[in-house]
C-alpha cells in the first residue's frame, strides 16, 4: 500500500520504519495506525528482512503518541489494527529484533511503541513518559505492563501514577533505554547495533528472541528450559541450514554465509 505518515525502505536485510508526520511531532492517527500495520505485516513475512528499525522523522519527537487533535475532531476514539496499537504493541508473535532510534519526546502512545522494541538507543535530549492520566485516559498501548516487567514494579509506579516524564538519562540509569548517546551519534549507534546483530544468523537471533520473551511468561526456569523446545522459532531454529554452516564457517576459519533457513 501507498503510505502518506510513515516511509519505509529495505536494504541489505534491514527494514527502517520512520513516522513521518514531525509538524505534530509525529503523533498517531488512524491512517498512521493503518499503514504501521501494513508495513509490519510486511516485515513480518519478508524472510529476507532480518530486522527492523523504528524512528521519528524530524528533530523534535520519536512520537508524542496518539493524535488527540484528530480524536477531538472526529468525535471517537481511534480503532486500533489487528496487531494492536500502531501495528505492534500485540504483535505477540514477532520474532524479529526490533530497535528504536529516539531522538527527542517518546510519551504515550509514543513510548509504548518503543517499550514494545528490543532495543532502545536514545539521545541524551529525549524525554519518555506516560502522561494519560493528565488528560483522563489510560496507556492502554501495553505501556503499563512492560514498563513494570523492564524496571520493576516500585520505580515503574513512580512514572504511571505520576504522569511524569523522565530524561534519556533516567530512562538509562531505570533500564528501558539500551545506549544513551549525543544526538550527532544516534545513527552511529544504530548502526552499530544492526550490524552487530547481522553478524549472527538471523534464525539463531528469533529463536533467542522468542526464547527469552516467552520464557519470561513461564511458571519457573524449569518449565521455560523444559519448554523452549516447543517454541515455533525454537523448532524453526533447530532444523536449519545455518547450523551446520556456522560449524562449518568456524571449523574453515572463514565468514559465515546465512541463508535464513
Amino acid at each position: 500500500m501507498p503510505y502518506e505518515f510513515i516511509s519505509v525502505t529495505q536494504a541489505e536485510h534491514v527494514t527502517r520504519i520512520v513516522l513521518n508526520r514531525p509538524e505534530v511531532l509525529n503523533a498517531i492517527n488512524q491512517q498512521m495506525h493503518d499503514e504501521l500495520q501494513a508495513a509490519l505485516d510486511t516485515f513480518a513475512a519478508d524472510d529476507t528482512q532480518y530486522l527492523a528499525v523504528l524512528s521519528g522523522a524530524g528533530e523534535r519527537a520519536f512520537s508524542a503518541g496518539s493524535d488527540l487533535k484528530s480524536i477531538a475532531a472526529q468525535g471517537k476514539m481511534h480503532v486500533y489494527p489487528k496487531s494492536g496499537y500502531a501495528g505492534l504493541i500485540e504483535r505477540f508473535d514477532l520474532a524479529k529484533p526490533l530497535i528504536a532510534a529516539v531522538d527527542g519526546v517518546a510519551v504515550g502512545g509514543g513510548f509504548e511503541v518503543a517499550l514494545a522494541c528490543d532495543i532502545i538507543v536514545a539521545t541524551r535530549r529525549s524525554r519518555f513518559g506516560l502522561p494519560e492520566p493528565l488528560v483522563g485516559a489510560v496507556a492502554l498501548g501495553g505501556g503499563m505492563h512492560r514498563l513494570a516487567r523492564q524496571i520493576g514494579l516500585k520505580q515503574a509506579m513512580g512514572m504511571i501514577l505520576t504522569g511524569d516524564m523522565v530524561s534519556a538519562e533516567e530512562g538509562y540509569r531505570l533500564g528501558f533505554v539500551t545506549q544513551l548517546v549525543e544526538h550527532s551519534e544516534l545513527d552511529a549507534a544504530v548502526e552499530s547495533f544492526v550490524q552487530r546483530i547481522l553478524r549472527c544468523a538471523p534464525l539463531s537471533i528469533s529463536a533467542s528472541k522468542e526464547t527469552v520473551m516467552r520464557g519470561l511468561d513461564e511458571q519457573s526456569l524449569e518449565a521455560a528450559m523444559r519448554n523452549q523446545p516447543n517454541y515455533p522459532a525454537f523448532k524453526r531454529w533447530s532444523t536449519c541450514e545455518d547450523r551446520l554452516e556456522g560449524a562449518g564457517a568456524f571449523a574453515e576459519k572463514r565468514a559465515p554465509q546465512w541463508k535464513g533457513r
